[in-house]
């Protein structure tokens, strides 16, 4: 048995683990406060949010850890569910994606953990002894693109096996003919300041493009992003890294424009996106004056540049090393 911990903001660590869970051996539980899809091999515990209280005294724990408030309802329960499914189910690996909290509780269970690492600064004190703990790290990234200073010193217990994207091997749709170029607004559930009014702006002033939007404020959401994606001529998107993968798996020009996370996460992917060429990145929303040369820097990038972040057989690579540590 495998047990795998998801994080439940946005949508993109189920949207990994699920890429995962589809390539393991053995059963896998999903432990997450979020609603995880069927999934053949995979069970799910559904647990309580802990940041749905008014207690945040003593959240960080002096700054050894994240987020353990005080006499909070929510995050005392969801540690027992864990301890108590632990005990239960005797897990060979542990997968959390991520949590230090969960990292650690599980560890001191004594089971084996994986950790999936995440971009950014990553120096505090609680990272820096997750890290530490941790028995095997993913990097859902290439090394070669970018290996943060951190995460080398634990080169020993990294693979880093590329942007694991839920389209990956997905036969990419015929593009039609159009009369002009068009661009998608891509936007994640993990939040965001844009809204349709913004990329109405940029579209009365640049008839000459055809604008649509997914997932951004006051506009549509698709539960499957895959057609409009491989469509767009050009994906103007943040730098999540379930985006950029699936942006990747789609091979299509992109613009991105990082969204202010913590630890600067998506600051640190787009600068690497940027070193590599593997598309325009901006520090912010572009003035309107700038989208036709924008666009045009974007297309001249051309598709190929995408192969560089090893979407391919990622997630199957990631499945593998789990499976590894669950056999030792």
């Amino acid at each position: 048995m495998i047990g795998y911990y998801v994080h439940h903001h946005g949508r993109g660590h189920l949207s990994r683990a699920t890429s995962i869970c589809a390539h393991l051996r053995e059963p896998v539980t999903i432990l997450s406060s979020l609603a995880t899809p069927e999934q053949p091999g995979v069970s799910s515990v559904r647990l309580p949010r802990d940041d749905d209280g008014i207690a945040t005294v003593g959240a960080d724990a002096n700054g050894a850890l994240h987020w353990a408030p005080h006499h909070d309802g929510g995050l005392r329960e969801r540690m027992s569910m864990i301890t108590e499914w632990v005990s239960t189910h005797r897990p060979r690996v542990m997968v959390v994606d991520v949590s230090v909290e969960v990292t650690l509780l599980v560890r001191l269970l004594g089971v084996p953990v994986v950790v999936m690492a995440m971009p950014g600064d990553r120096t505090d004190d609680p990272h820096e002894l997750v890290y530490r703990a941790a028995d095997h790290i993913v990097a859902p990234w290439p090394q070669k693109l970018y290996e943060p200073p951190w995460l080398a010193q634990h080169s020993q217990k990294t693979t880093y096996v590329g942007g694991i994207s839920r389209f990956d091997g997905r036969r990419r749709p015929k593009s039609s003919q159009r009369d002009r170029p068009s661009i998608l607004v891509l936007n994640g559930s993990g939040g965001a300041d844009l809204t349709t009014e913004t990329v109405d702006r940029c579209a009365a002033a640049h008839p000459e493009f055809s604008w649509t939007t997914l997932g951004v404020k006051g506009g549509p959401w698709a539960e499957d992003p895959w057609p409009a994606l491989c469509a767009a001529d050009v994906v103007v998107s943040s730098a999540g890294q379930s985006s950029v993968a699936d942006i990747a798996a789609a091979g299509r020009p992109a613009i991105i424009v990082a969204q202010d996370r913590p630890f600067a996460e998506q600051r640190a992917t787009a600068r690497a996106l940027h070193r590599a060429g593997l598309a325009v990145v901006r520090p912010q929303w572009p003035d309107l004056a700038d989208w036709p040369h924008l666009v045009d820097d974007a297309r001249a990038l051309g598709s190929d540049v995408w192969d560089r972040w090893q979407t391919s057989h990622s997630a199957a690579r990631a499945a593998a090393l789990i499976d590894r540590v669950a056999a030792a």
